[in-house]
């Protein structure tokens, strides 16, 4: 069965990072499109940050450009987002997500897996 389970989040400074991971059952991120999606309290979800299976394409929101990074460790199947100079409005519940690779967008794809989520706090 599809399970994906977020780690990593935590309460941080404004300026430092974190590094989210995102562990996959079910199926092989190396062959799957993945991403990371965040919500804030009052907000939608929002995309931060996807990329495509085999290491390919990878796209950011432009509030994360240079300051984030999405990438797949496919030994332990794991799909990492390492986010630096965090700021306040970076604070959101964050979710992994995953979808077949189907030359689609996530908000194209019919259907998406999703994690749990986890808590980023960062206070100025």
């Amino acid at each position: 069965q599809v399970r994906l389970v977020e780690f990593g989040g935590g309460s941080v400074q404004a300026g430092e990072s974190l590094r989210l991971s995102c562990a996959a059952s079910g199926f092989s991120v190396s062959s799957s499109d993945m991403g990371w999606f965040r919500q804030a309290p009052g907000k939608e979800r929002e995309f931060v940050a996807s990329i495509r299976a085999h290491r390919g394409r990878t796209d950011y929101a432009d509030f994360v450009k240079g300051r984030f990074t999405i990438a797949t460790d496919n030994d332990d199947n794991v799909v990492q987002l390492q986010m630096t100079s965090l700021n306040p409005e970076d604070t959101a519940i964050y979710y992994c997500a995953a979808k077949d690779d189907d030359s689609s967008a996530f908000s194209e794809a019919r259907d998406v897996y999703w994690g749990q989520g986890t808590q980023v706090t960062v206070s100025s």
